[in-house]
């Protein structure tokens, strides 16, 4: 369905407003509402309900007869809810149980009366794409092989570098395979080996795991290491581990899962099939590492609709840049502290620069916060944002250097948390980074249009502070002190020209 009065916008989105995705799947029947069509849309809105459509579909060729009629009160809920939000537009699709059953188009019929607008059955086809869309929108230097399980199918898809490639649908859903399989998991096994094989494609250094259940494994093996991020997305796991995991709990009984903390009891019944399901396709593809995507199909749907030079766009800076202009003083600030840092960071490679530009757009995030928590709270903010286009030691080293641009106390505890997962130097580059940034917040205020005639830089060995004739006069005790702190963090003097 796609229903709204969005209007195109001079900056190239598709849409204005409010939009919404209902997915429905296999397993469940999902409404996530975005802040809008951009290169990285916040979540406004999240609500699932697991309806089970796709339960007995392999036996009987129809939707589940108690999963029809909670799917359609959900889609009630979900189409008044989008009035309710006054969505520009909602789009709603249909996945795998509706695709392949004899009473799908009876459905689709009744979904579309309630709704008013049309329902689209996405093709096997359509459905990876999608996904590998959603990866490549968070993750665009993915490169291997996407993995997105359903309750009914599997989607597998090769990407490169921003590129989608070989893709394939297999009927391979935890839903299916406990009818085809029931709990002989050699039987499961024959299954899932025989339609892997089928794919001569599969060879990939990484796999992009999308899907709750995989995410559910994520979890818990954050969990079982007290890993000290909780951020799912980038979350790595290296193949030996994964599938050490994913045969331990591909064994267990429902009551056996049932004592382990930290697993979702919606889905005890369907993890073991779902972790089978990895294992051997981690056997199959022989990645190096498992890396989990918090995108997928929804995602995929918004960004398949951006224009080409907004999809071009870097998510993580784009992502910063709204932040910092929602929670900071001054929006045009980032850019002009990302430049007059740069000759302090003549060294630093492509990536190191866009960490940099980022955090530099998210630098001001504190300045309303309490003065005794803006370091532990702007940490925070950082660490437990809804970023993409960012790893977790990337994503751990804006934090820290957040925590020091706020004058947060580097041996205190609270800043173990990052800490834990940069080496050493990583740990000396943010703090260097906070150090810089807080003396150019000292030095001007936080206000724009002055850094560029107060220019910061290396002359000899010395780190040099120019202050143009018309500036001096911002030179003073705290600036001195600033600019002192930051000659130690890189072992040169200091001086005021």
């Amino acid at each position: 369905m796609t229903a709204g009065n969005g209007k195109t916008e001079p900056d190239g989105s598709a849409y204005a407003g409010r939009v919404g995705v209902v997915d429905i799947g296999s397993n469940s029947v999902r409404l996530v509402a975005y802040e809008g069509d951009s290169r990285n849309p916040a979540a406004m809105f999240n609500e699932k309900v697991l309806c089970g459509l796709g339960r007995r579909l392999a036996s009987t060729g129809r939707l589940d007869p108690d999963g029809v009629p909670s799917a359609l009160a959900t889609i009630r809920r979900f189409a008044k809810l989008a009035q309710v939000m006054n969505l520009a537009r909602l789009e709603m699709v249909a996945t795998a149980a509706v695709r392949d059953a004899a009473d799908g188009p009876e459905f689709v019929a009744a979904v579309e009366a309630i709704v008013g607008g049309r329902l689209r059955v996405l093709s096997g086809q359509e459905e990876a794409f999608y996904a590998a869309e959603g990866v490549l929108s968070a993750i665009p230097e993915a490169s291997g092989l996407v993995g997105d399980l359903g309750g009914g199918s599997l989607e597998l898809v090769r990407v490169d570098q921003g590129h989608v490639g070989s893709q394939a649908t297999l009927p391979l859903g935890p839903l299916r395979l406990m009818e085809l399989a029931g709990s002989d998991r050699g039987r499961a096994t024959v299954i899932i080996d025989e339609a892997l094989a089928t794919l001569p494609w599969l060879d990939a250094q990484a796999i992009y795991a999308v899907g709750g259940a995989w995410r559910a494994l994520g979890r818990l093996h954050m969990a079982q290491t007290s890993y000290p991020l909780r951020v799912l997305h980038h979350y790595r796991i290296s193949r030996g581990e994964a599938r050490d995991l994913s045969r331990l709990l591909a064994n267990q009984s429902r009551d056996s899962l049932e004592r382990i903390s930290g697993l979702p009891r919606r889905r005890l019944d369907t993890l073991p099939l779902a972790a089978l399901l990895l294992d051997r396709l981690l056997k199959a593809a022989r990645p190096r590492e498992i890396v989990f995507s918090s995108y997928g199909l929804r995602e995929g749907l918004l960004f398949s609709r951006l224009a080409p030079e907004i999809r071009a766009l870097d998510p993580l800076i784009e992502s910063a840049r709204r932040t910092g202009a929602r929670l900071g003083r001054f929006a045009e600030h980032g850019d002009e502290l990302y430049d007059w840092l740069s000759p302090l960071c003549a060294g630093e490679n492509a990536e190191e620069a866009r960490l940099r530009h980022a955090l530099c757009h998210l630098s001001d995030i504190g300045w309303r916060g309490h003065p005794d928590y803006r370091a532990q709270q702007s940490m925070f903010e950082i660490l437990r944002a809804p970023f993409v286009g960012i790893d977790h030691p990337g994503r751990a080293m804006m934090a820290l250097a957040i925590y020091a641009r706020y004058d947060g106390d580097p041996d205190a505890g609270a800043s173990r948390q990052a800490s834990a997962v940069l080496t050493e130097e990583q740990i000396l580059r943010a703090r260097t980074l906070g150090a810089a940034i807080r003396l150019g917040h000292n030095l001007t205020g936080g206000t724009p249009g002055a850094l560029g005639s107060c220019p910061l830089g290396i002359d000899g060995n010395d780190l040099v502070l120019v202050l143009q004739k018309a500036f001096r006069n911002l030179d003073g005790e705290v600036v001195q002190r600033r600019l002192a702190a930051l000659g130690r963090l890189i072992n040169r003097p200091t001086r005021v020209a």
